[in-house]
């Protein structure tokens, strides 16, 4: 009766270890992708509504102008990443919530990283297959940066950073995610490519 007992015992306990391990390793499948781009503003000037140089004021010109003269073109915009949590019920898992709790960043425009950064807090992704959203703001000088660029081109290069140009954003963005789950926080193992195109986990 004991051994009997002790069997049961053991058995649920590995199928408890199994199921919390399989949702541990769903969740490490974490779905990134490049959400929209917005408050885009280069040099303090928003850039809402404009999608070619001919679109800016004169008195926009003159601003842009200005700051490249004194060595400066800072652009700023929220950039926005959509992720999804394969935990929604389905597939043999249970329906099970995700926190992330870093998200270092390399942020990369036109193949040149530019800047780093994390996640200043963790964020919960839910277990429904829906995408939640997490806004970085995003600081730096295009002229500085980007140096083999010359006046248009910076501006067309903006544009298409803020997804109204004629071109694609042209932004990449590399992380190393960490995930807490009921054994402790897992980092992945490399890091990831986030693009535009579509969800990725690796």
């Amino acid at each position: 009766m004991k051994k009997s007992i002790l069997l049961l015992v053991a058995a649920a306990f590995i199928f408890t270890s199994c199921s919390i391990y399989k949702s541990i390793v769903n969740l490490s499948r974490l779905k990134f992708k490049l959400g929209i781009v917005n408050n885009v503003r280069l040099a303090g000037i928003s850039l809402d509504g404009k999608t070619r140089l001919t679109d800016f004021s004169p008195m926009d010109g003159i601003k842009l102008t200005s700051a490249i003269a004194k060595g400066s073109l800072p652009i700023s915009f929220v950039l926005n990443i959509d992720v999804k949590n394969p935990n929604d019920g389905t597939g043999g898992y249970t329906a099970t919530n995700a926190s992330i709790v870093a998200l270092p960043y390399r942020i990369y425009v036109d193949e040149k990283e530019i800047l780093t950064g994390d996640i200043s807090s963790p964020v919960s992704i839910p277990g429904t297959g829906d995408a939640t959203v997490i806004p970085l703001s995003i600081n730096f000088d295009l002229l500085k940066n980007i140096q083999d660029h010359g006046f248009e081109s910076l501006v067309n290069l903006a544009l298409n950073i803020s997804g109204t140009g004629s071109g694609n954003s042209r932004l990449t963005v590399y992380t190393k995610p960490t995930v807490n789950t009921v054994l402790g926080n897992i980092t992945y193992p490399g890091e990831l490519k986030i693009v535009d195109k579509e969800f990725r986990d690796k």
